[in-house]
């Protein structure tokens, strides 16, 4: 049976049987007769459904659009502008991308300079104003001429034990093994015994046995950009710079780079022999990057990493290879096997000191605003004060050469062939502690971030612990531990946000660097520590590991297996396997957050881009 309207309702229905409304009355005769029932009969629900029912679907989509606005209230968007910026602020990056697709009002907040900036300095990143825009330039593969295979940059290892049978000369016979015994430890120079050149396939070659010299440099510097800059903005773009930051951390992780070769075809004046050691250096007062490398041709030479050309050629100091360099505030300190550490002024493109202290060849030198420390063949590491260049001390303790030396504001860190290294208090000399018999075999090469200290050895592996604890991993199962290394506070790992919310986190596409869904993690995030410690030990490196370099995020190792390889800090897991570079053993590399470089016997340098098609000129280390 039909339901009997109210009597001022079918008045209304005759009013429009035509399907017009007459305005006169009409909208207050409803309202009355709706106010009569909500207060006679307490059904204004039951009535408002009704009226709906027998309205057509396209008239209920235009109510329903006016309706839902009404229901709909969004308190973060109508508080002040402060307090919903205060609120966003404890968001972490994937979240503000999210809620950027809420609303105009939403996406005006999430995209907060403020916000962007917070982010990128709890990560240390920190934007540069671009000087002039880079233009990519890819530089041609050269083939190495013909040269002797001596590493002049090795010192002598204590005790060492012949890894293959002496029938089989070995190609770094300039520094051969020797037996060093506690009752015998005066000096050697050994005699080359080959000069055969460096082989033409990407192969192991046999192995060696010496230990090196130099750690990485400490000042990690931004690569050039291989397309114009698009980033002179009025102020600092922050949400770009997390954004490209994010993408080159992904580039890293999946090894997607391009390599390029330096210097460029049939140009002149290039390094004559076997490049030792390298340095990337930003000047400060332009923001001009440029590559620093030193020769057996006992040269220095300054390249411009925009277009791979020779700026300057530092000589006619030393008489010897040139073994290690560091540059630091406008000026440049190279050690050579002529025993000599030489100060260069980088305004004046002139040498400002000499040191002739060491009675052996100097394995590696670095420096900065309170000292210069340097290390040597004669087992011995020599300190001089900034300030006026005067000898400060004279560190002895080591049994065998001392290969390579690394420094921080308090501490000097020393390592030797004879396996160990040392701590030294940097002001007053003193020996805090002696780590013995961290490798297998002498230590090659070191680099420091106290109290963290990266270590490279003739046993074929690197290691890196902490000093304080003595945690740390190894791609040697002998010398790894359970613990794994947290990053420093700057440093946060990819994926080390909103985990386990149940939600698909977001990344960054490693082509466009808009943000993803990663539907399934499992391969995405980091591997647990025991998988890194099975991958690390599989993925050693097969001849003596000659350079590392340690950074936030990553760590990097050359050697004379022809390969760059590059780790998770935080794991030990192998990332990128750099192959196809060189065509003779590494000596050298260095890396920022866009790209690594590496030298060697081939008198080639690399550059492995993993900043390509990016404008990264407003991106500082």
């Amino acid at each position: 049976m039909p339901m009997s309207l109210h009597p001022d309702l079918t008045t209304t229905n005759e009013r429009n049987v035509k399907g017009k409304f007459t305005p006169t009355g009409g909208h207050e005769s409803l309202r009355t007769a709706l106010m009569s029932i909500q207060e006679r009969e307490g059904l204004p629900a039951e009535l408002a459904y009704t009226l709906l029912a027998s309205l057509p679907r396209s008239s209920l989509v235009i109510l329903q659009r006016r309706i839902v606005p009404l229901l709909q209230l969004d308190v973060v968007g109508l508080l002040p502008t402060e307090v919903s910026l205060l609120i966003f602020s404890y968001l972490s990056w994937k979240t503000l991308l999210c809620c950027s697709l809420v609303s105009r009002r939403w996406r005006r907040l999430a995209d907060d300079y403020s916000l962007w900036k917070r982010l990128c300095s709890a990560k240390g990143w920190i934007w540069k104003e671009p000087s002039i825009a880079y233009r990519g330039v890819k530089y041609p593969i050269i083939e190495p001429p013909k040269h002797d295979t001596d590493d002049e940059g090795m010192g002598d290892e204590e005790d060492e034990v012949m890894m293959e049978p002496p029938s089989i000369p070995l190609d770094d016979s300039a520094f051969a093994s020797m037996d060093v015994s506690d009752d015998d430890l005066s000096f050697f120079t050994p005699s080359p015994t080959s000069t055969a050149g460096p082989s033409n396939t990407p192969h192991s070659p046999p192995a060696r046995s010496a230990p090196s010299m130099r750690p990485m440099a400490w000042t990690r510097h931004s690569a050039p950009a291989v397309i114009p800059s698009q980033a002179s903005h009025l102020k600092p773009n922050y949400k770009l710079l997390h954004f490209s930051r994010t993408r080159l951390q992904h580039r890293f992780q999946s090894g997607s780079y391009r390599r390029l070769t330096l210097p460029m075809m049939g140009q002149p004046d290039l390094h004559a022999n076997t490049i030792y050691c390298l340095q990337l250096y930003t000047y400060p007062g332009t923001g001009t990057q440029v590559l620093f490398t030193g020769s057996k041709d006992r040269t220095v030479k300054e390249w411009d990493l925009r277009s791979g050309t020779l700026l300057r050629t530092l000589k006619g100091v030393h008489v010897g290879s040139v073994l290690s360099i560091c540059v630091f505030g406008g000026y440049l300190t190279s050690a050579g096997s002529d025993s000599k550490v030489v100060m260069w002024d980088l305004a004046d493109n002139k040498g400002v000191k000499v040191f002739c202290d060491h009675a052996d060849s100097v394995l590696c030198v670095r420096f900065d605003e309170k000292r210069l420390v340097s290390c040597s063949k004669d087992r011995t590491v020599r300190t001089y004060l900034m300030s006026d260049l005067k000898p400060q001390h004279v560190l002895r303790g080591h049994r065998a050469a001392v290969n390579a030396v690394s420094i921080s504001s308090t501490y000097i860190v020393s390592a030797s062939g004879d396996r160990s290294m040392r701590l030294w208090d940097a002001e007053t000399g003193d020996l805090l502690r002696s780590f013995e018999n961290q490798h297998s075999r002498g230590i090659a090469s070191l680099d420091l971030d106290f109290p963290m200290v990266l270590s490279g050895s003739s046993d074929k592996h690197i290691r890196l612990f902490n000093m304080e604890t003595q945690q740390g991993w190894s791609t040697s199962p002998e010398f790894d531990t359970q613990a794994s290394i947290p990053l420093p506070a700057v440093a946060t790992p990819i994926f080390d946000e909103d985990d386990g919310d149940g939600d698909a986190p977001l990344a960054v596409c490693n082509n466009c660097g808009g943000a993803m869904a990663v539907a399934d993690t499992s391969t995405a995030r980091p591997q647990s520590t025991e998988c890194a410690r099975k991958s690390r030990h599989q993925c050693a490196h097969g001849d003596l590991v000659r350079n590392v370099a340690l950074g936030p995020d990553f760590v990097v190792s050359g050697s004379y297996d022809l390969t760059v390889k590059v780790w998770d800090r935080r794991t030990g897991r192998l990332i990128a396997d750099l192959v196809g570079g060189h065509t003779g053993r590494i000596f050298c590399v260095g890396f920022d957050c866009t790209k690594i470089v590496s030298c060697g016997e081939d008198q080639k340098i690399c550059l492995w881009d993993f900043g390509y098609g990016m404008d990264t000129s407003f991106i500082k280390p």
